[in-house]
């Protein structure tokens, strides 16, 4: 997850081989402008462009140091091309202010899309303690930047011409995204509000910052260590050699060590006979950042809610969600909640249902407890097992990671006629870090991907796509992309590769179709290409991938027996299928849970600050949440909405599903991969970026608005 400041830039906020004499194709050399403010040393490898392949970046060569050095080069060049806009004695036009201003900031593109990427990935105290001295002066610069009134004034001049200019389609949407940006930044305040509006932005860019590194403190430092391997019942051997090897790295050896991360917690809950050993993790996993020691979360991101309203209402906005949720696909509030109450009811009552279900089952087992919130995962799985005669264990062996990772490159080449190919020479920050060629069918370069596939300490939690580099062809440089998928998938065992869920298989799926969006964009402007679309809309092309990996077809392609080589037999594959509905009323309602906890913290119209504990509380007793259901994300680790740029957005998965389920209809009208609904959705959602508006592109494809009917028949929430 992204956070994009007005300048074109990012800050973060998650295959076969090339052989042969044949050289493959480098891309153009990105040229930077020369640093003049502040000269970095020859030696800071962010001095020059990359001279690697593809201009990839040369990460054995970065060292910690580096960073402040760049960072600080990277504000003092950037405010210097801005500058020499300010000081142009020309009248304003659409090219020496609007196009200019997207023209800056390329040393700071580089320097900061790399920087925020590995302290998501791969972080340590150094860079930890980097972030928080980068901070204050980062969001110092962007207001620098968004309120600098002079540069504003040559903006708003251009864009009181915009009828007059006759300008492409993405030239408007330029004109008009960097207008509304300023302002919505501020340039229309006056001089104390704009004082104000700094004071703000630097308190919650230090606690947000700080949210993230308690979080992953507390991710980190949780473990349930078993000494009785009695206690393990339920587990399959892979399972329980992963927990063996996890004991093993954290210094008790001969025993089984459970965590917090999701490859370790999401199997023990789900198959852990133990009640109370089930109930011990789930409880340290609900209870992250909520321990009242140095890294609860509580103070913090009541705060930051707080300083958001105060925010919201100097801006002019009822509050904060008003505000955030004004440049995006729903524009209002009202138009959200109008969507989600009409799920909400359906999906708890059918949560109900499930729960009862539940209970029978215990009362039949001679139980004599009510099921809880850590009992949900295991007797929902009982039930799906006696029911659909399929487990987990059963499909794991189908899904090894490299096969699934082929399927996935298989389906994206069968539907828009790419090609990957895997390098093993390039540099990357982390050996488990692969690497992979992307290539049109006449053999044209497109771009890199970089795929992070394991846990590890230092990684967040989680599964993302970013970019190292986004595409974009502008002021005489041609950018091809280097896209980066990160997820947090269990290490092979012993002779046993990784194996994945069925969920975690989807989650590849899924999160490839965001490396498309990043890889197949073709726009002329950093600020549009690639995933720069309103958030709402951002998780839709990946929704729509995830649809492809239970299509017979597909599967016959990559879901064969690790050991065996055996493809899925049908007779699993249709159990699948009929089970792919079940539980969804959970599925639906820890989600939406989630959501509205969100639109609570951000709907409030005071800077009054709240004791979290008893305002979640109060939110979900509203609306009527069952104890056994825990919302996805409480607001302790809810790093989406307090330290990523989610807030007043979590909605933005359902939304988007709404356009996903819509738009896989099309190929399931038009056959699965019909190329002409396939180049269809590449020219206007991949290709297009954020370079029109995202309905005008949606209908463009798919001939109409889209319709909610699909999303909840997916879901199983209507007849």
């Amino acid at each position: 997850m992204k956070k994009f400041s007005l300048a074109p830039i990012a800050l973060a906020l998650a295959l076969t081989g090339c052989t042969g004499s044949e050289k493959a194709p480098e891309t153009k050399v990105q040229t930077t402008q020369a640093v003049n403010a502040v000269q970095l040393e020859a030696s800071n490898p962010f001095s020059q462009p990359w001279t690697t392949p593809h201009g990839i970046p040369d990460f054995p060569k970065i060292n910690t140091e580096h960073y402040l050095p760049a960072f600080k080069a990277a504000m003092a060049q950037q405010k210097q091309e801005i500058a020499a806009i300010v000081a142009n004695t020309e009248a304003p036009t659409f090219a020496n202010t609007i196009e200019a201003y997207e023209f800056t900031g390329n040393l700071m593109d580089r320097v900061a899309n790399v920087f925020y990427n590995l302290t998501s990935a791969e972080t340590s105290d150094e860079l930890k303690a980097i972030a928080k001295e980068v901070s204050p002066l980062l969001s110092a610069h962007w207001d620098d930047l968004s309120l600098n009134a002079d540069l504003f004034k040559r903006v708003e001049a251009v864009y009181q011409q915009k009828d007059q200019l006759n300008l492409s389609t993405s030239q408007a949407k330029l004109l008009e995204d960097s207008y509304i940006g300023f302002v919505r930044a501020g340039a229309k305040l006056n001089a104390s509000e704009k004082a104000k509006i700094r004071e703000l932005n630097a308190e919650i860019a230090k606690l947000t910052l700080q949210f993230g590194d308690n979080l992953l403190a507390e991710t980190n430092a949780f473990e349930v260590v078993v000494s009785d391997k009695s206690k393990l019942s339920g587990l399959s051997q892979s399972i329980i050699d992963a927990a063996a090897a996890t004991a093993k790295s954290r210094g008790h050896e001969g025993k089984w060590v459970f965590t917090t991360h999701r490859p370790s917690i999401t199997p023990f809950i789900t198959y852990a006979d133990d009640r109370e050993l089930r109930k011990e993790l789930y409880l340290g996993y609900i209870n992250r950042a909520n321990n009242d020691n140095e890294f609860d979360n509580k103070k913090t991101l009541a705060k930051v809610a707080s300083l958001r309203a105060t925010k919201a209402k100097l801006m002019g906005y009822q509050s904060h969600a008003h505000y955030v949720l004004e440049d995006r696909v729903a524009k209002t509030p009202a138009a959200v909640y109008e969507l989600l109450n009409q799920i909400w009811p359906t999906a708890l009552a059918k949560a109900k249902v499930e729960v009862a279900d539940m209970q029978k089952l215990v009362d039949a087992e001679g139980g004599k407890f009510k099921i809880e919130a850590w009992d949900y995962a295991y007797y929902a799985e009982k039930i799906r097992k006696a029911r659909y005669d399929i487990d987990e264990e059963q499909t794991r062996p189908y899904f090894a990671l490299e096969s699934t990772l082929q399927g996935v490159f298989h389906t994206a080449e069968k539907l828009f006629g790419i090609t990957v190919k895997e390098r093993t020479d390039l540099p990357t920050y982390h050996d488990d870090v692969r690497t992979f060629e992307v290539y049109e069918a006449d053999g044209t370069y497109i771009g890199l991907f970089l795929a992070d596939h394991y846990v590890r300490p230092g990684k967040r939690g989680g599964a993302w796509m970013n970019s190292y580099r986004k595409q974009y062809n502008m002021n005489g440089v041609d950018s091809t992309p280097i896209i980066v998928n990160v997820l947090n998938y269990p290490r092979p065992t012993g002779d046993e590769p990784a194996l994945l869920t069925f969920d975690q298989a989807s989650t590849l799926f899924h999160e490839f179709g965001h490396a498309l969006h990043g890889l197949l964009s073709d726009g002329t402007y950093r600020s549009q290409t690639g995933t720069s679309v309103p958030r709402d809309f951002v998780e839709f092309p990946s929704q729509v991938m995830e649809n492809w990996m239970l299509q017979p077809e597909v599967l016959a392609v990559f879901a064969k027996h690790y050991k065996t080589g055996e493809v899925i037999p049908q007779e699993l594959v249709d159990k699948i299928q009929a089970a792919s509905k079940f539980n969804q009323g959970f599925a639906t309602t820890e989600y939406m849970a989630a959501t509205l906890l969100d639109l609570n913290w951000h709907s409030l119209e005071d800077d009054k600050i709240r004791d979290a504990a008893s305002f979640e509380k109060d939110a979900l007793d509203k609306l009527g949440l069952i104890s056994e259901i825990t919302p996805r994300y409480r607001s302790t680790y809810f790093a989406h909405i307090f330290s990523g740029g989610y807030s007043a957005g979590y909605y933005s998965y359902i939304w988007s599903d709404v356009f996903g389920s819509d738009a896989f209809s099309a190929f399931k009208e038009n056959g699965i991969f019909d190329q002409k609904t396939a180049q269809a959705f590449r020219k206007y959602i991949f290709a297009s970026g954020g370079s029109d508006d995202a309905l005008t592109l949606y209908k463009k494809f798919r001939g109409k608005e889209a319709s909610i009917e699909p999303l909840l028949k997916s879901r199983g929430l209507t007849e």
